[in-house]
């Protein structure tokens, strides 16, 4: 029974799925950075904000920044490196799964980079435009961005399904970002399985792999 006049308690706010896809992609972006000391200064506002996001990405990222928090620091500079830097099929760069160093990965990049400037943003500095974080850093600010990760989907798919073969930590980061990316198209899965048995194409015999760096937004 209840008394009259007794207050009630208020409803628990409504999900907003677009708040909640801001916040994994700025914490995706943080997150597939190398880990360093300035990334574990910032632990504390990461799993703050985890804490705030819905199912299942909201989870998902808070497993991960606990084994950031509960790992060495040297531990996880050498699991990074063995993850993503010795592993064509864990690549953090989204259009070598689909053009690998050819020249036709120059054009790709220069589409990221055009992207970048219509939208008012700097090409990064120091990083190539096709980085994951680069890229999820740009969606959380525009619509842009995440039309680009969905154009190379088929490489997020690969990625997770090489984390998941090595049993990375790194894969609820990937799996928090696809939960807010939708589900992938069958074409996106048939790109992937593609990938998967042929790997990125190989170099042009006489072409240059890459444009000039400051049409590709970083480094060569």
């Amino acid at each position: 029974m209840r008394f009259r006049n007794q207050p009630t308690a208020a409803p628990a706010p409504a999900p907003d799925p677009a708040l909640d896809r801001t916040r994994v992609l700025a914490a995706v972006s943080l997150l597939v950075g190398y880990p360093d000391e300035e990334l574990l200064a910032q632990i504390p506002s990461l799993a703050a904000a985890a804490s705030q996001i819905g199912e299942p990405a909201g989870p998902l990222l808070s497993r991960f920044v606990t084994h950031l928090a509960t790992t060495p620091l040297d531990r996880l500079g050498a699991d990074y490196v063995d993850t993503f830097d010795l592993r064509r099929r864990c690549c953090l760069y989204l259009t070598y799964y689909a053009h690998g160093d050819t020249r036709k990965r120059g054009a790709a990049l220069v589409r990221f980079t055009h992207a970048y400037r219509r939208a008012g943003c700097a090409p990064p500095d120091g990083e190539l435009a096709d980085h994951l974080g680069v890229v999820c850093n740009f969606a959380a600010l525009t619509a842009d961005g995440v039309e680009l990760l969905d154009e190379h989907r088929a490489g997020v798919e690969l990625l997770r399904a090489a984390l998941a073969e090595r049993d990375s930590p790194y894969v609820d980061v990937v799996d928090a970002l696809r939960a807010v990316l939708g589900e992938p198209t069958e074409s996106d899965l048939t790109a992937m399985l593609e990938l998967a048995r042929s790997g990125p194409p190989g170099e042009e015999v006489g072409l240059e792999p890459f444009g000039p760096p400051e049409q590709m937004g970083g480094r060569r």
